[in-house]
């Protein structure tokens, strides 16, 4: 058995009243969510995120769409100095993007993985320093839920009820106790909250 580092696993994700990361529509269906990712809380929760972190774990379809948007906030000089520190940790940070297509990395410093996501970040736990975090991909999340590998979850939940879509917890997750650790209120009715693992 390989020894584990002090490494935690953390994960980010925004979800609704009723625990869906997206809308009816699809994956890409996130109307509802547009409101509050730029208010104060939201993005002091982004702040506090990656704080400690070193890895980036991210499905393929976060990796590109990332790609897209976080580059250009890095280089904006007006853009809201937490979204640039965030951007520019992203672009610093070691990535592992999960993907069954794509056959190269679509950024600088990051790697792509066909493999069991608990079997990925397990091994990542064995060498290195800081945090590993799961970067709003509940492809990923998911397995590492059922496999009981997160330590954190960073959520924001919107004060919104979709009624479809993706739920974050499904049937059937091991049964396991979780600390409030913040809390932070904003003024649309959004909360950000930090949820540690008892273990």
């Amino acid at each position: 058995m390989t020894d584990s580092t002090d490494r935690r696993v953390t994960a980010n994700l925004s979800l609704t009243l009723d625990g869906r990361y997206h809308g009816p529509g699809g994956p890409g269906d996130f109307g509802m969510f547009v409101p509050y990712v730029t208010t104060e809380v939201a993005r002091d929760h982004l702040a506090r995120i990656w704080e400690g972190a070193t890895t980036a774990v991210l499905g393929r379809v976060n990796a590109e769409g990332f790609l897209g948007y976080w580059p250009s906030v890095a280089e904006d000089e007006t853009a809201d100095p937490r979204d640039r520190g965030y951007a520019k940790w992203l672009a610093g940070a070691e990535k592992v993007v999960f993907s069954t297509t794509l056959a190269e990395a679509p950024w600088d410093r990051a790697r792509v993985v066909n493999a069991p996501a608990a079997d990925v970040v397990a091994e990542l736990r064995t060498t290195g320093e800081g945090d590993i975090l799961v970067n709003s991909s509940p492809s990923i999340i998911k397995p590492l839920l059922a496999a009981d590998l997160i330590d954190r979850l960073y959520l924001l939940i919107l004060p919104e009820i979709t009624g479809g879509g993706q739920r974050l917890f499904d049937d059937g997750l091991p049964a396991s106790t979780w600390t409030l650790t913040r809390q932070e209120t904003g003024e649309l009715g959004e909360i950000a909250m930090v949820y540690d693992r008892v273990r």
